[in-house]
């Protein structure tokens, strides 16, 4: 099952992330997050922006969010986007399944590009974006620093054609 995530979910969202945080480079973070600095981060973003999560059987397996890309108004149209699931529960297709509900609400929401910053190489990644119709825009080299190397980082695009954007 889907649904909106709650600040109560921030203790299972913690413990899918940090598992990230931890162990690869797919998150630029280098401190496990806590439950408080969690549930404030869902707070915030869910203001303006989706964030779900995949719960089954009372544990959730997955998540995914979009943040706004910058703040500045004329980006108020472009949204970065993530999915993180549980470790045991990739490879499964639940990444798509997130992905095509996140993508859902975002055409609902107005939101004309969706951003995706990817640390290189990650064909998963890459492969569940270009699968949704994202498209590499540029690449970063060298630009972050985690685990005593220096990682690239590549941006892919989404946009999600609508009507009515430039009338706010």
């Amino acid at each position: 099952m889907i649904r909106n995530a709650e600040t109560s979910d921030a203790a299972a969202i913690c413990r899918i992330y940090n598992h990230y945080v931890r162990n690869t480079v797919i998150t630029f973070e280098e401190q496990p997050v806590s439950e408080t600095e969690m549930a404030s981060r869902i707070e915030e973003y869910t203001r303006r922006c989706p964030w779900i999560v995949y719960e089954e059987s009372g544990k959730i397996r997955g998540y995914a969010y979009a943040a706004p890309w910058k703040g500045r108004s004329a980006f108020r149209f472009s949204v970065e986007s993530s999915v993180y699931l549980d470790a045991s529960a990739t490879g499964a297709g639940l990444g798509s399944l997130l992905y095509r509900e996140l993508l859902a609400r975002l055409r609902g929401a107005s939101v004309h590009a969706v951003i995706a910053g990817i640390t290189l190489p990650n064909a998963a990644s890459v492969a569940l974006h270009e699968k949704f119709g994202f498209r590499k825009t540029g690449e970063f080299r060298e630009i972050g620093w985690k685990f005593e190397r220096w990682l690239d980082v590549g941006y892919w695009e989404l946009l999600l054609p609508q009507e009515g954007h430039g009338q706010q």
